[in-house]
């Protein structure tokens, strides 16, 4: 790993942004903020996946993970009053909502200023943000290095302890350590065997297998129908009925089945000619387990008492939400199932 800083510039602009996960910061991550420093007054750091339940692939709150920037910078002698956060979540189907957070978020400390730069370094594909927001100029970074944070993420969840000290500042190694002592972490490292034993069983298959199955948004009298997760992935995270597509049923039937497996609704609820809306949702890593492309139902069965429910099949538990806590929670949900059920309710 190498940083080749360029001479100081003979003005350094108000504000850099520099947008990561950061899932967690390592030595690049910090040789990326020290060089912006030599180039911006203030910098910004968006941090993404906010409100996002923990997973393998995103362990730590954005608290966490500011908490943890701003810790290894003061180890190296950045004081606080140089650095801004902005937190913004995943939008998985609607990057215009992901820009738009990030630019109000920026806007928030800039003010209207124009003297605003973008750093970082396009590597590949996902650097395509860095293309996004063409009234910032951009500054490219000098580091490079093949530091990942999934590499960290890899080494901590298989105990190679030494590899992750090796790969993060003091200050996110010791933050490390301790999470490594809480349930969260166990719950975790649980989940990563979990999903690790998973992919092995369809590594001799002759293509990466693409997964297919079925959801369903159920809305009655201002509240959606939900499930528990009582196993791994996503043990104890709220979720849409659903399941896997079998070999002889339509989409729908698969659906329909899965409601009732899951949740204990009566099948005398005309769930079929209730159905207002359906859609595909492909994001390519939208499951850890593998490429899944699920078919979502939304059926709004009107107004009057909510039915009696009772958890059966992979479901720990079935329950009636109101809809404003269940949209304004995202970090209760399993995977990207928040967003779908917003895809649904909030089309107007």
């Amino acid at each position: 790993m190498t940083a080749v800083y360029p001479a100081t510039r003979a003005r350094k602009r108000t504000f850099g942004v520099y947008i990561g996960r950061f899932e967690p910061p390592h030595t690049a991550h910090l040789l990326v903020m020290q060089e912006a420093l030599q180039s911006v007054q203030k910098l910004i750091i968006v941090i993404g996946s906010a409100r996002a339940a923990r997973n393998t692939k995103n362990p730590f709150t954005a608290d966490e993970r500011q908490d943890i920037i701003t810790a290894m910078l003061a180890e190296a002698g950045i004081p606080r009053s140089r650095l801004l956060f902005v937190h913004v979540r995943d939008y998985f189907y609607n990057e215009s909502l992901w820009l738009s957070e990030v630019q109000k978020g920026v806007q928030a400390y800039t003010h209207g200023s124009s003297d605003i730069a973008l750093i970082g370094h396009i590597k590949d594909e996902s650097s395509y943000y860095l293309r996004s927001f063409p009234a910032w100029e951009f500054i490219p970074t000098h580091v490079i290095s093949p530091l990942s944070a999934t590499d960290v993420r890899k080494a901590y969840f298989e105990d190679r302890l030494e590899d992750v000290q090796n790969m993060v500042p003091p200050a996110v190694n010791t933050f490390l350590q301790h999470f490594s002592k809480t349930n969260e972490y166990r719950e975790l490292r649980e989940e990563y065997q979990y999903l690790k034993n998973y992919k092995v069983a369809w590594k001799d298959a002759p293509f990466p297998p693409i997964f297919v199955t079925t959801d369903a948004v159920i809305t009655r009298s201002g509240h959606v129908l939900l499930v528990r997760r009582a196993g791994l992935p996503g043990r104890g995270r709220l979720a849409m009925p659903g399941g896997f597509l079998e070999q002889k049923e339509t989409l729908l039937e698969s659906c329909t089945r899965e409601i009732h497996e899951e949740t204990g609704l009566s099948e005398a609820v005309n769930l079929v000619g209730n159905l207002k809306a359906q859609a595909v949702f492909d994001y390519p890593d939208r499951s850890q387990r593998g490429r899944t492309v699920t078919h979502a139902f939304h059926f709004d069965l009107g107004i009057g008492q909510l039915a009696t429910l009772r958890a059966a099949s992979d479901a720990a538990e079935a329950l009636w939400m109101p809809l404003s806590e269940a949209l304004a929670q995202p970090e209760l949900f399993f995977e990207d199932h928040h967003a779908i059920i917003e895809h649904f309710l909030m089309r107007g």
